[in-house]
């Protein structure tokens, strides 16, 4: 039976069906605005009001409250008033859970979800922390380091202070303003304010003045001037002698513990031979009387180079170390270190003195050689070779003064204009490292030493004019030498071998040949004694050797 609807009945269905659509769209609308209100409260509002410029939905106190201290709207940040505010009219009804809270699933799901976040928002405080970590260590770090250089400035300025102390209790008073300039640069052969710039952090050097260049012109000139008359002294020791040259005596000067003499030289004046060893150490030695003067300990790795200034009875050794020191002889025949100095980065490979006495050379393998005034120490220049070759492994001044010879361990010799520090020749040609480079006292010739023997080049042409290759190929020499008068030449490697210098075109004869009889098979140094009387030998043991006439009447055999 088909039932039917009275008027009235209609009537109130179209009615609940109307208010119905108005509590659905209401609800809609909540809906579209819900994302803004949740960026005030987070939630649906309880006393919805709208704006009337915006149309924003928004909870009446949270508004009010905003309005009051901001007077603009929140989302827009456009300026509002309590008067754009118009509150909605909504019928009070129970908020329904959401779906998933009907079902033991549903909330699972809720909990996973809720976990998720914890975990993710865990992870990113830990990321946190782990960062905070590695800034704090990195502070750390920078503060100790600025704790240890600041150790270290006030170590420097401690000694500073005691060195120009002792320079004023020791030096007379009228030349006290010289004092001070010479005990600041004690520490490090260099004045601090003249030596560094603190802002750039390279050092300045004052460089090689007018003054100092025309000493040594002068020199050159006075020696260049001798030269021309020079004449075989007749003190000079024969080739007859040379040929009947013995091991006379044998020194234990050095340590056993890391044996080995890698460095020599005389004092002809005074017949001293100085040595440098593996051990550290330098000797001092008196030839005459067999004995040892002067053990010169402080440098804390081997000692590679040693050489005598003469005039001052000045001492200056190389070493490993990166530093070089001055020594100076005192009255009971003893040498205390007066400098050290510490421009190198590198091993001090080779040290040589000027003609003049007044002046050095250290050249190490930094690349880099330095010219040092010997009195106070003072670096005047440090010259870095641009060609990007292997650092230094020997020098040698010319005996004029105005050229410097280097050898390098990339197999080149370089020679140098002293006064404008520029590179003028350069010589190839050997294999392995330049070991040592001699000058002969004719000012013609150069000698040099590497793996594969000796070169001599004649200065005049640039050009090489005579090889020696004495020994197997992997035996390298080690040493070469012109003597004083520059009539022999010796050489050192697994033997020891001394040849008649003669000119470019004759030949050069093998005087002698002395056998390696340290046991090591490796000769180091070799250096003639004044007028070639004697020859003086250091090798891998730790024994000085001295060759000579077995019959030579001298203070040597009592």
């Amino acid at each position: 039976m088909k039932r039917t609807f009275s008027s009235s009945e209609s009537g109130i269905g179209r009615r609940g069906r109307d208010r119905h659509q108005q509590w659905s769209d209401a609800d809609q609308v909540g809906k579209g605005r819900r994302d803004e209100v949740s960026r005030v409260s987070g939630e649906v509002p309880e006393e919805p009001v709208v704006s009337t410029k915006s149309g924003l939905l928004f909870e009446k106190r949270l508004i009010e409250r905003h309005i009051s201290d901001f007077g603009k709207c929140p989302i827009t940040q456009e300026p509002l008033t309590m008067d754009d505010i118009v509150p909605i009219k909504t019928g009070k009804i129970v908020k329904p859970r959401p779906v998933q809270a009907a079902s033991i699933p549903g909330m699972l799901g809720m909990f996973q979800i809720e976990w998720d976040g914890l975990m993710l928002s865990n992870f990113a405080l830990e990321q946190q922390l782990h960062t905070a970590r590695q800034e704090l260590s990195h502070a750390l770090y920078q503060h100790d380091a600025a704790c240890r250089v600041i150790a270290r400035l006030k170590k420097e300025r401690d000694e500073a202070r005691a060195l120009l102390a002792q320079a004023d209790r020791q030096i007379p008073t009228s030349a006290a303003t010289e004092a001070t300039v010479t005990a600041a640069a004690l520490i490090n052969g260099k004045r601090a304010a003249e030596d560094e710039d603190i802002g750039s952090g390279k050092r300045i050097r004052p460089g090689i003045s007018t003054n100092i260049i025309t000493e040594l012109t002068d020199c050159n000139a006075v020696l260049s001037q001798q030269r021309k008359k020079r004449q075989i002294p007749p003190t000079l020791a024969p080739i007859e002698a040379l040929e009947r040259y013995t091991q006379l005596y044998s020194y234990p000067l050095h340590k056993t513990n890391k044996p080995g003499i890698l460095s020599l030289d005389i004092h002809h004046t005074k017949d001293l031979i100085a040595t440098g060893g593996a051990d550290a150490n330098a000797v001092v030695f008196d030839r005459p009387s067999g004995e040892i003067l002067s053990t010169l300990s402080g440098h804390s790795k081997r000692v590679t180079s040693v050489k005598f200034a003469t005039e001052g009875d000045f001492v200056v050794t190389g070493s490993a170390d990166k530093t070089v020191r001055i020594w100076q002889g005192s009255e009971n025949g003893s040498y205390d270190c007066r400098q050290i100095l510490k421009d190198h980065t590198a091993e001090v490979q080779a040290v040589t003195i000027h003609a003049t006495n007044n002046y050095f050379v250290t050249a190490s393998l930094d690349n880099t050689w330095c010219f040092y005034e010997l009195a106070s120490g003072l670096c005047l220049a440090q010259v870095a070779d641009t060609s990007g070759s292997e650092g230094y492994t020997s020098a040698a001044f010319h005996p004029d003064g105005l050229i410097l010879g280097t050898g390098t361990s990339g197999s080149l010799v370089k020679i140098w204009d002293v006064k404008s520090q520029t590179n003028v020749a350069r010589f190839d040609g050997h294999v392995g490292s330049v070991t040592a480079v001699s000058f002969s006292e004719n000012g013609y010739f150069l000698a040099t030493t590497a793996q594969d023997g000796v070169k001599v080049w004649d200065l005049r042409k640039l050009r090489n004019f005579r090889n020696f290759s004495p020994y197997d190929e992997n035996i390298p020499t080690q040493a070469v030498e012109f003597d004083h008068s520059g009539n022999y030449l010796a050489l050192g490697g697994s033997d020891i071998r001394v040849y008649q210098v003669a000119s470019v075109k004759s030949e050069w004869n093998l005087i002698k040949t002395f056998p390696d009889l340290s046991g090591t098979g490796k000769a180091t140094c070799v250096k003639f004694g004044p007028d070639a009387k004697y020859l003086a030998v250091g090798s891998m043991d730790r024994n000085l050797r001295i060759f000579g006439l077995p019959e030579e009447d001298s203070p040597l055999e009592s």
